[in-house]
């Protein structure tokens, strides 16, 4: 009984903080997205003590108790697994009515949980339909998502954002571009598996000061490399090599990449703004 009664017992986000031994403002964050359940009383967010155990957030962490998935982000990978669009994007709008902003969605919902599908498939759980049907409903989410990330105005500078030649994996190349335009950059964005020529065609017709090559799996390394040299031959713009394939500087360095992009979208956007800055100065 009183396990169960400290259970029901309710507590502001400050003391969940203090729990978890995060930042108030994770805290915030993943009552904005669905990841942990909360009512608003007029005053403040209220969160039960049972709910915490859905979730564990590891000092400087981000990851969930045990190893499993946020709620919200394993109830999404069931709609993707079962191509359920409606249902996927119930849970989209629910996190949008909770506070989230788009590009939340993208990096805390929609990228975790095609991460999962991708490790689903690699151990057998999940066959190449399974996966291409998750795929394909991703696509059309991260489609509805888009147009939240249009901006008015002067644009900040034109980037491209391709997958190199080979390269199939089109979401990331999505979700980047979206982030860069709701960061108010022009993309030019040419989707998966991207001819040396095509991004050598529109450097020179668009002028960016920025290509991105995205490489999400292994192999495709004489592909980027000769990408990186036809586009130092034909265009002043500083290229980017990222993705999933690049775990750290060294191998974005290796890959001749001019920086490396970092970990997801979020650090690939601040160091395009960075790189802006720096060009405009």
């Amino acid at each position: 009984m009183k396990g169960t009664a400290r259970a029901e017992e309710i507590v502001g986000l400050r003391e969940v903080a203090e729990v978890l031994g995060v930042h108030y403002m994770t805290v915030y964050r993943y009552v904005r997205t669905g990841r942990l359940a909360a009512v608003y009383d007029g005053y403040a967010w209220r969160v039960k003590v049972g709910d915490l155990d859905t979730v564990r957030v590891g000092r400087g962490t981000d990851q969930p108790r045990g190893g499993a998935r946020p709620a919200s982000a394993t109830h999404l990978l069931d709609r993707l697994v079962a191509g359920d669009e409606a249902g996927a994007w119930r849970v989209v709008e629910d996190a949008l009515a909770s506070g989230a902003q788009p590009s939340e969605v993208h990096l805390d919902l929609l990228a975790p949980a095609m991460s999962e599908v991708g490790r689903l498939w690699k151990r057998g759980e999940l066959d190449v339909a399974g996966e291409h049907l998750a795929s394909a409903t991703a696509r059309r989410l991260i489609a509805r998502l888009g147009p939240r990330f249009a901006r008015s105005g002067r644009k900040r500078g034109t980037v491209i954002v391709g997958a190199v030649a080979g390269e199939r994996h089109e979401i990331p190349v999505a979700i980047v571009a979206d982030q860069l335009r709701g960061a108010g950059f022009r993309v030019v964005e040419l989707g998966a598996d991207t001819p040396a020529d095509t991004f050598v065609d529109a450097a020179e017709r668009e002028r960016p000061f920025c290509v991105l090559i995205s490489v999400t799996t292994a192999g495709h390394e004489d592909a980027v490399a000769d990408t990186v040299t036809r586009l130092r031959e034909r265009s002043d713009a500083v290229v980017l090599v990222g993705g999933a394939s690049i775990k750290d500087e060294p191998a974005a360095l290796a890959a001749g990449s001019d920086h490396w992009t970092g970990h997801d979208a979020r650090e690939v956007v601040e160091l395009v703004e960075r790189l802006r800055g720096q060009r405009l100065n």
